[in-house]
């Protein structure tokens, strides 16, 4: 029996309804996916920080579900046996803006100096590849289970880089600057509402 569908006249099955692009692109987000959840056990025994520990541990399980739906419909092309969830996170969103003086970041020179606010930013910086790695898979795949997934993922990878930088915030690892109040009132008062066209359909 032929597998040239097209030879045959036959409608290609669910499983087989990916472009080459499709492919490609989603190989590599599920690359990513693992690399990120192995630096998460591989980090694990190294935090300190028992609210760290806490955030890891709930990101992991969570991340682990994402990968397993996002494996289960692009191997079939069905609706996984669960939509994607949504990731909650479990603190509030009080950020302290300013700078104040702090000792200059540099490369660390041996493994032992690794600590909970070098873990944080390698798990931040997960989050951030991977809401950018899906964004643009997303854009490229033709199979609508597929892209739905992705697509409904990306603010759960914001979420979860959220909730670090709020970790970080607080710890003051990661610090936010802002403008003077003239400079912010400037900026926010730069733009208005806007009319409709008038050659624009109501």
């Amino acid at each position: 029996m032929s597998n040239d569908y097209s030879a045959n006249n036959e409608i290609p099955p669910l499983s087989m309804n990916h472009g080459a692009h499709e492919v490609l692109d989603v190989h590599e987000v599920l690359s990513s996916m693992i690399g990120g959840l192995n630096h998460y056990v591989l980090l694990r025994d190294q935090v300190q920080c028992p609210e760290l520990l806490s955030i890891l541990d709930k990101q992991y399980a969570f991340m682990l579900d994402e990968y397993n739906i996002t494996v289960e419909c692009y191997k079939t092309g069905q609706d996984p046996k669960h939509p994607t969830r949504s990731y909650n996170m479990q603190t509030g969103n009080d950020f302290t803006y300013g700078l104040t003086p702090s000792e200059a970041k540099k490369p660390i020179q041996s493994a032992q100096e690794l600590n909970d606010a070098m873990i944080s930013g390698f798990l931040l910086g997960i989050h951030k590849a991977g809401a950018t790695g899906k964004t643009g898979a997303a854009l490229e795949v033709t199979n609508p289970v597929v892209r739905r997934v992705l697509q409904d993922s990306v603010p759960n990878c914001i979420e979860m880089a959220y909730e670090l930088s709020i970790y970080q915030n607080k710890k003051g690892i990661y610090q936010v600057p802002k403008l003077s109040p003239t400079d912010m009132n400037t900026m926010l008062n730069k733009y208005g509402p806007a009319q409709r066209a008038k050659n624009m359909p109501n």
